[in-house]
């Protein structure tokens, strides 16, 4: 049975080592922080640079409405063709080059906010209880890992109250 461990730290500088303390024990991925306003230190410790998986969102967004877009134009216009005097072609690049664009835009747009929403995890239909604390709204920090066994969670526990834990507590989690 895997268990989560909730710290909740009065101080920003504390939460920093908190998190420190937690990536030196292999746990950053089990790793939720919650704070009650934007923080670039909190940021920068979890994620390291990485970049944000968003922007295959985009690309693959965009792509496939740099193709779609001027295929539905093309199909279209050989389903049902148009009287075009001159011998000029049916299908013909200059006249597609703005429904390209534009559905590269359009779906480029599209998939970058569902890949927002998909690596955010939103919409949070309901926060798990460890996740649901007051403070965390108004000045206090919270730190809570999940999925860890029981000598491990002891070790963390006295960890954590060394970084400067207000509060520490154990629970064993009923969804692993």
């Amino acid at each position: 049975m895997s268990s989560v461990l909730k710290a909740v730290y009065s101080h920003l500088d504390c939460l920093v080592d908190g998190i420190d303390a937690v990536k030196k024990a292999g746990l950053r991925d089990q790793t939720t922080v919650m704070s009650p306003l934007p923080r670039h230190e909190i940021e920068q410790m979890l994620y390291e640079g990485k970049p944000s998986p968003v922007r295959w969102f985009t690309m693959f967004g965009a792509l496939f409405g740099g193709f779609s877009g001027p295929a539905l134009a093309s199909l279209s216009h050989l389903n049902w063709p148009m009287i075009i005097p001159g011998g000029k072609p049916l299908v013909s690049i200059p006249p597609f080059v703005i429904i390209t664009f534009e559905c590269t835009v359009l779906f480029g747009s599209i998939f970058t906010m569902l890949g927002l929403l998909l690596t955010c995890r939103l919409p949070a239909t309901k926060l798990r209880p460890e996740m649901e604390d007051p403070r965390y709204s108004d000045d206090h920090f919270g730190l809570v890992v999940e999925g860890l066994s029981g000598d491990q969670a002891e070790k963390l526990k006295a960890t954590l109250h060394q970084t400067g834990a207000i509060e520490v507590s154990a629970k064993e989690d009923g969804h692993a």
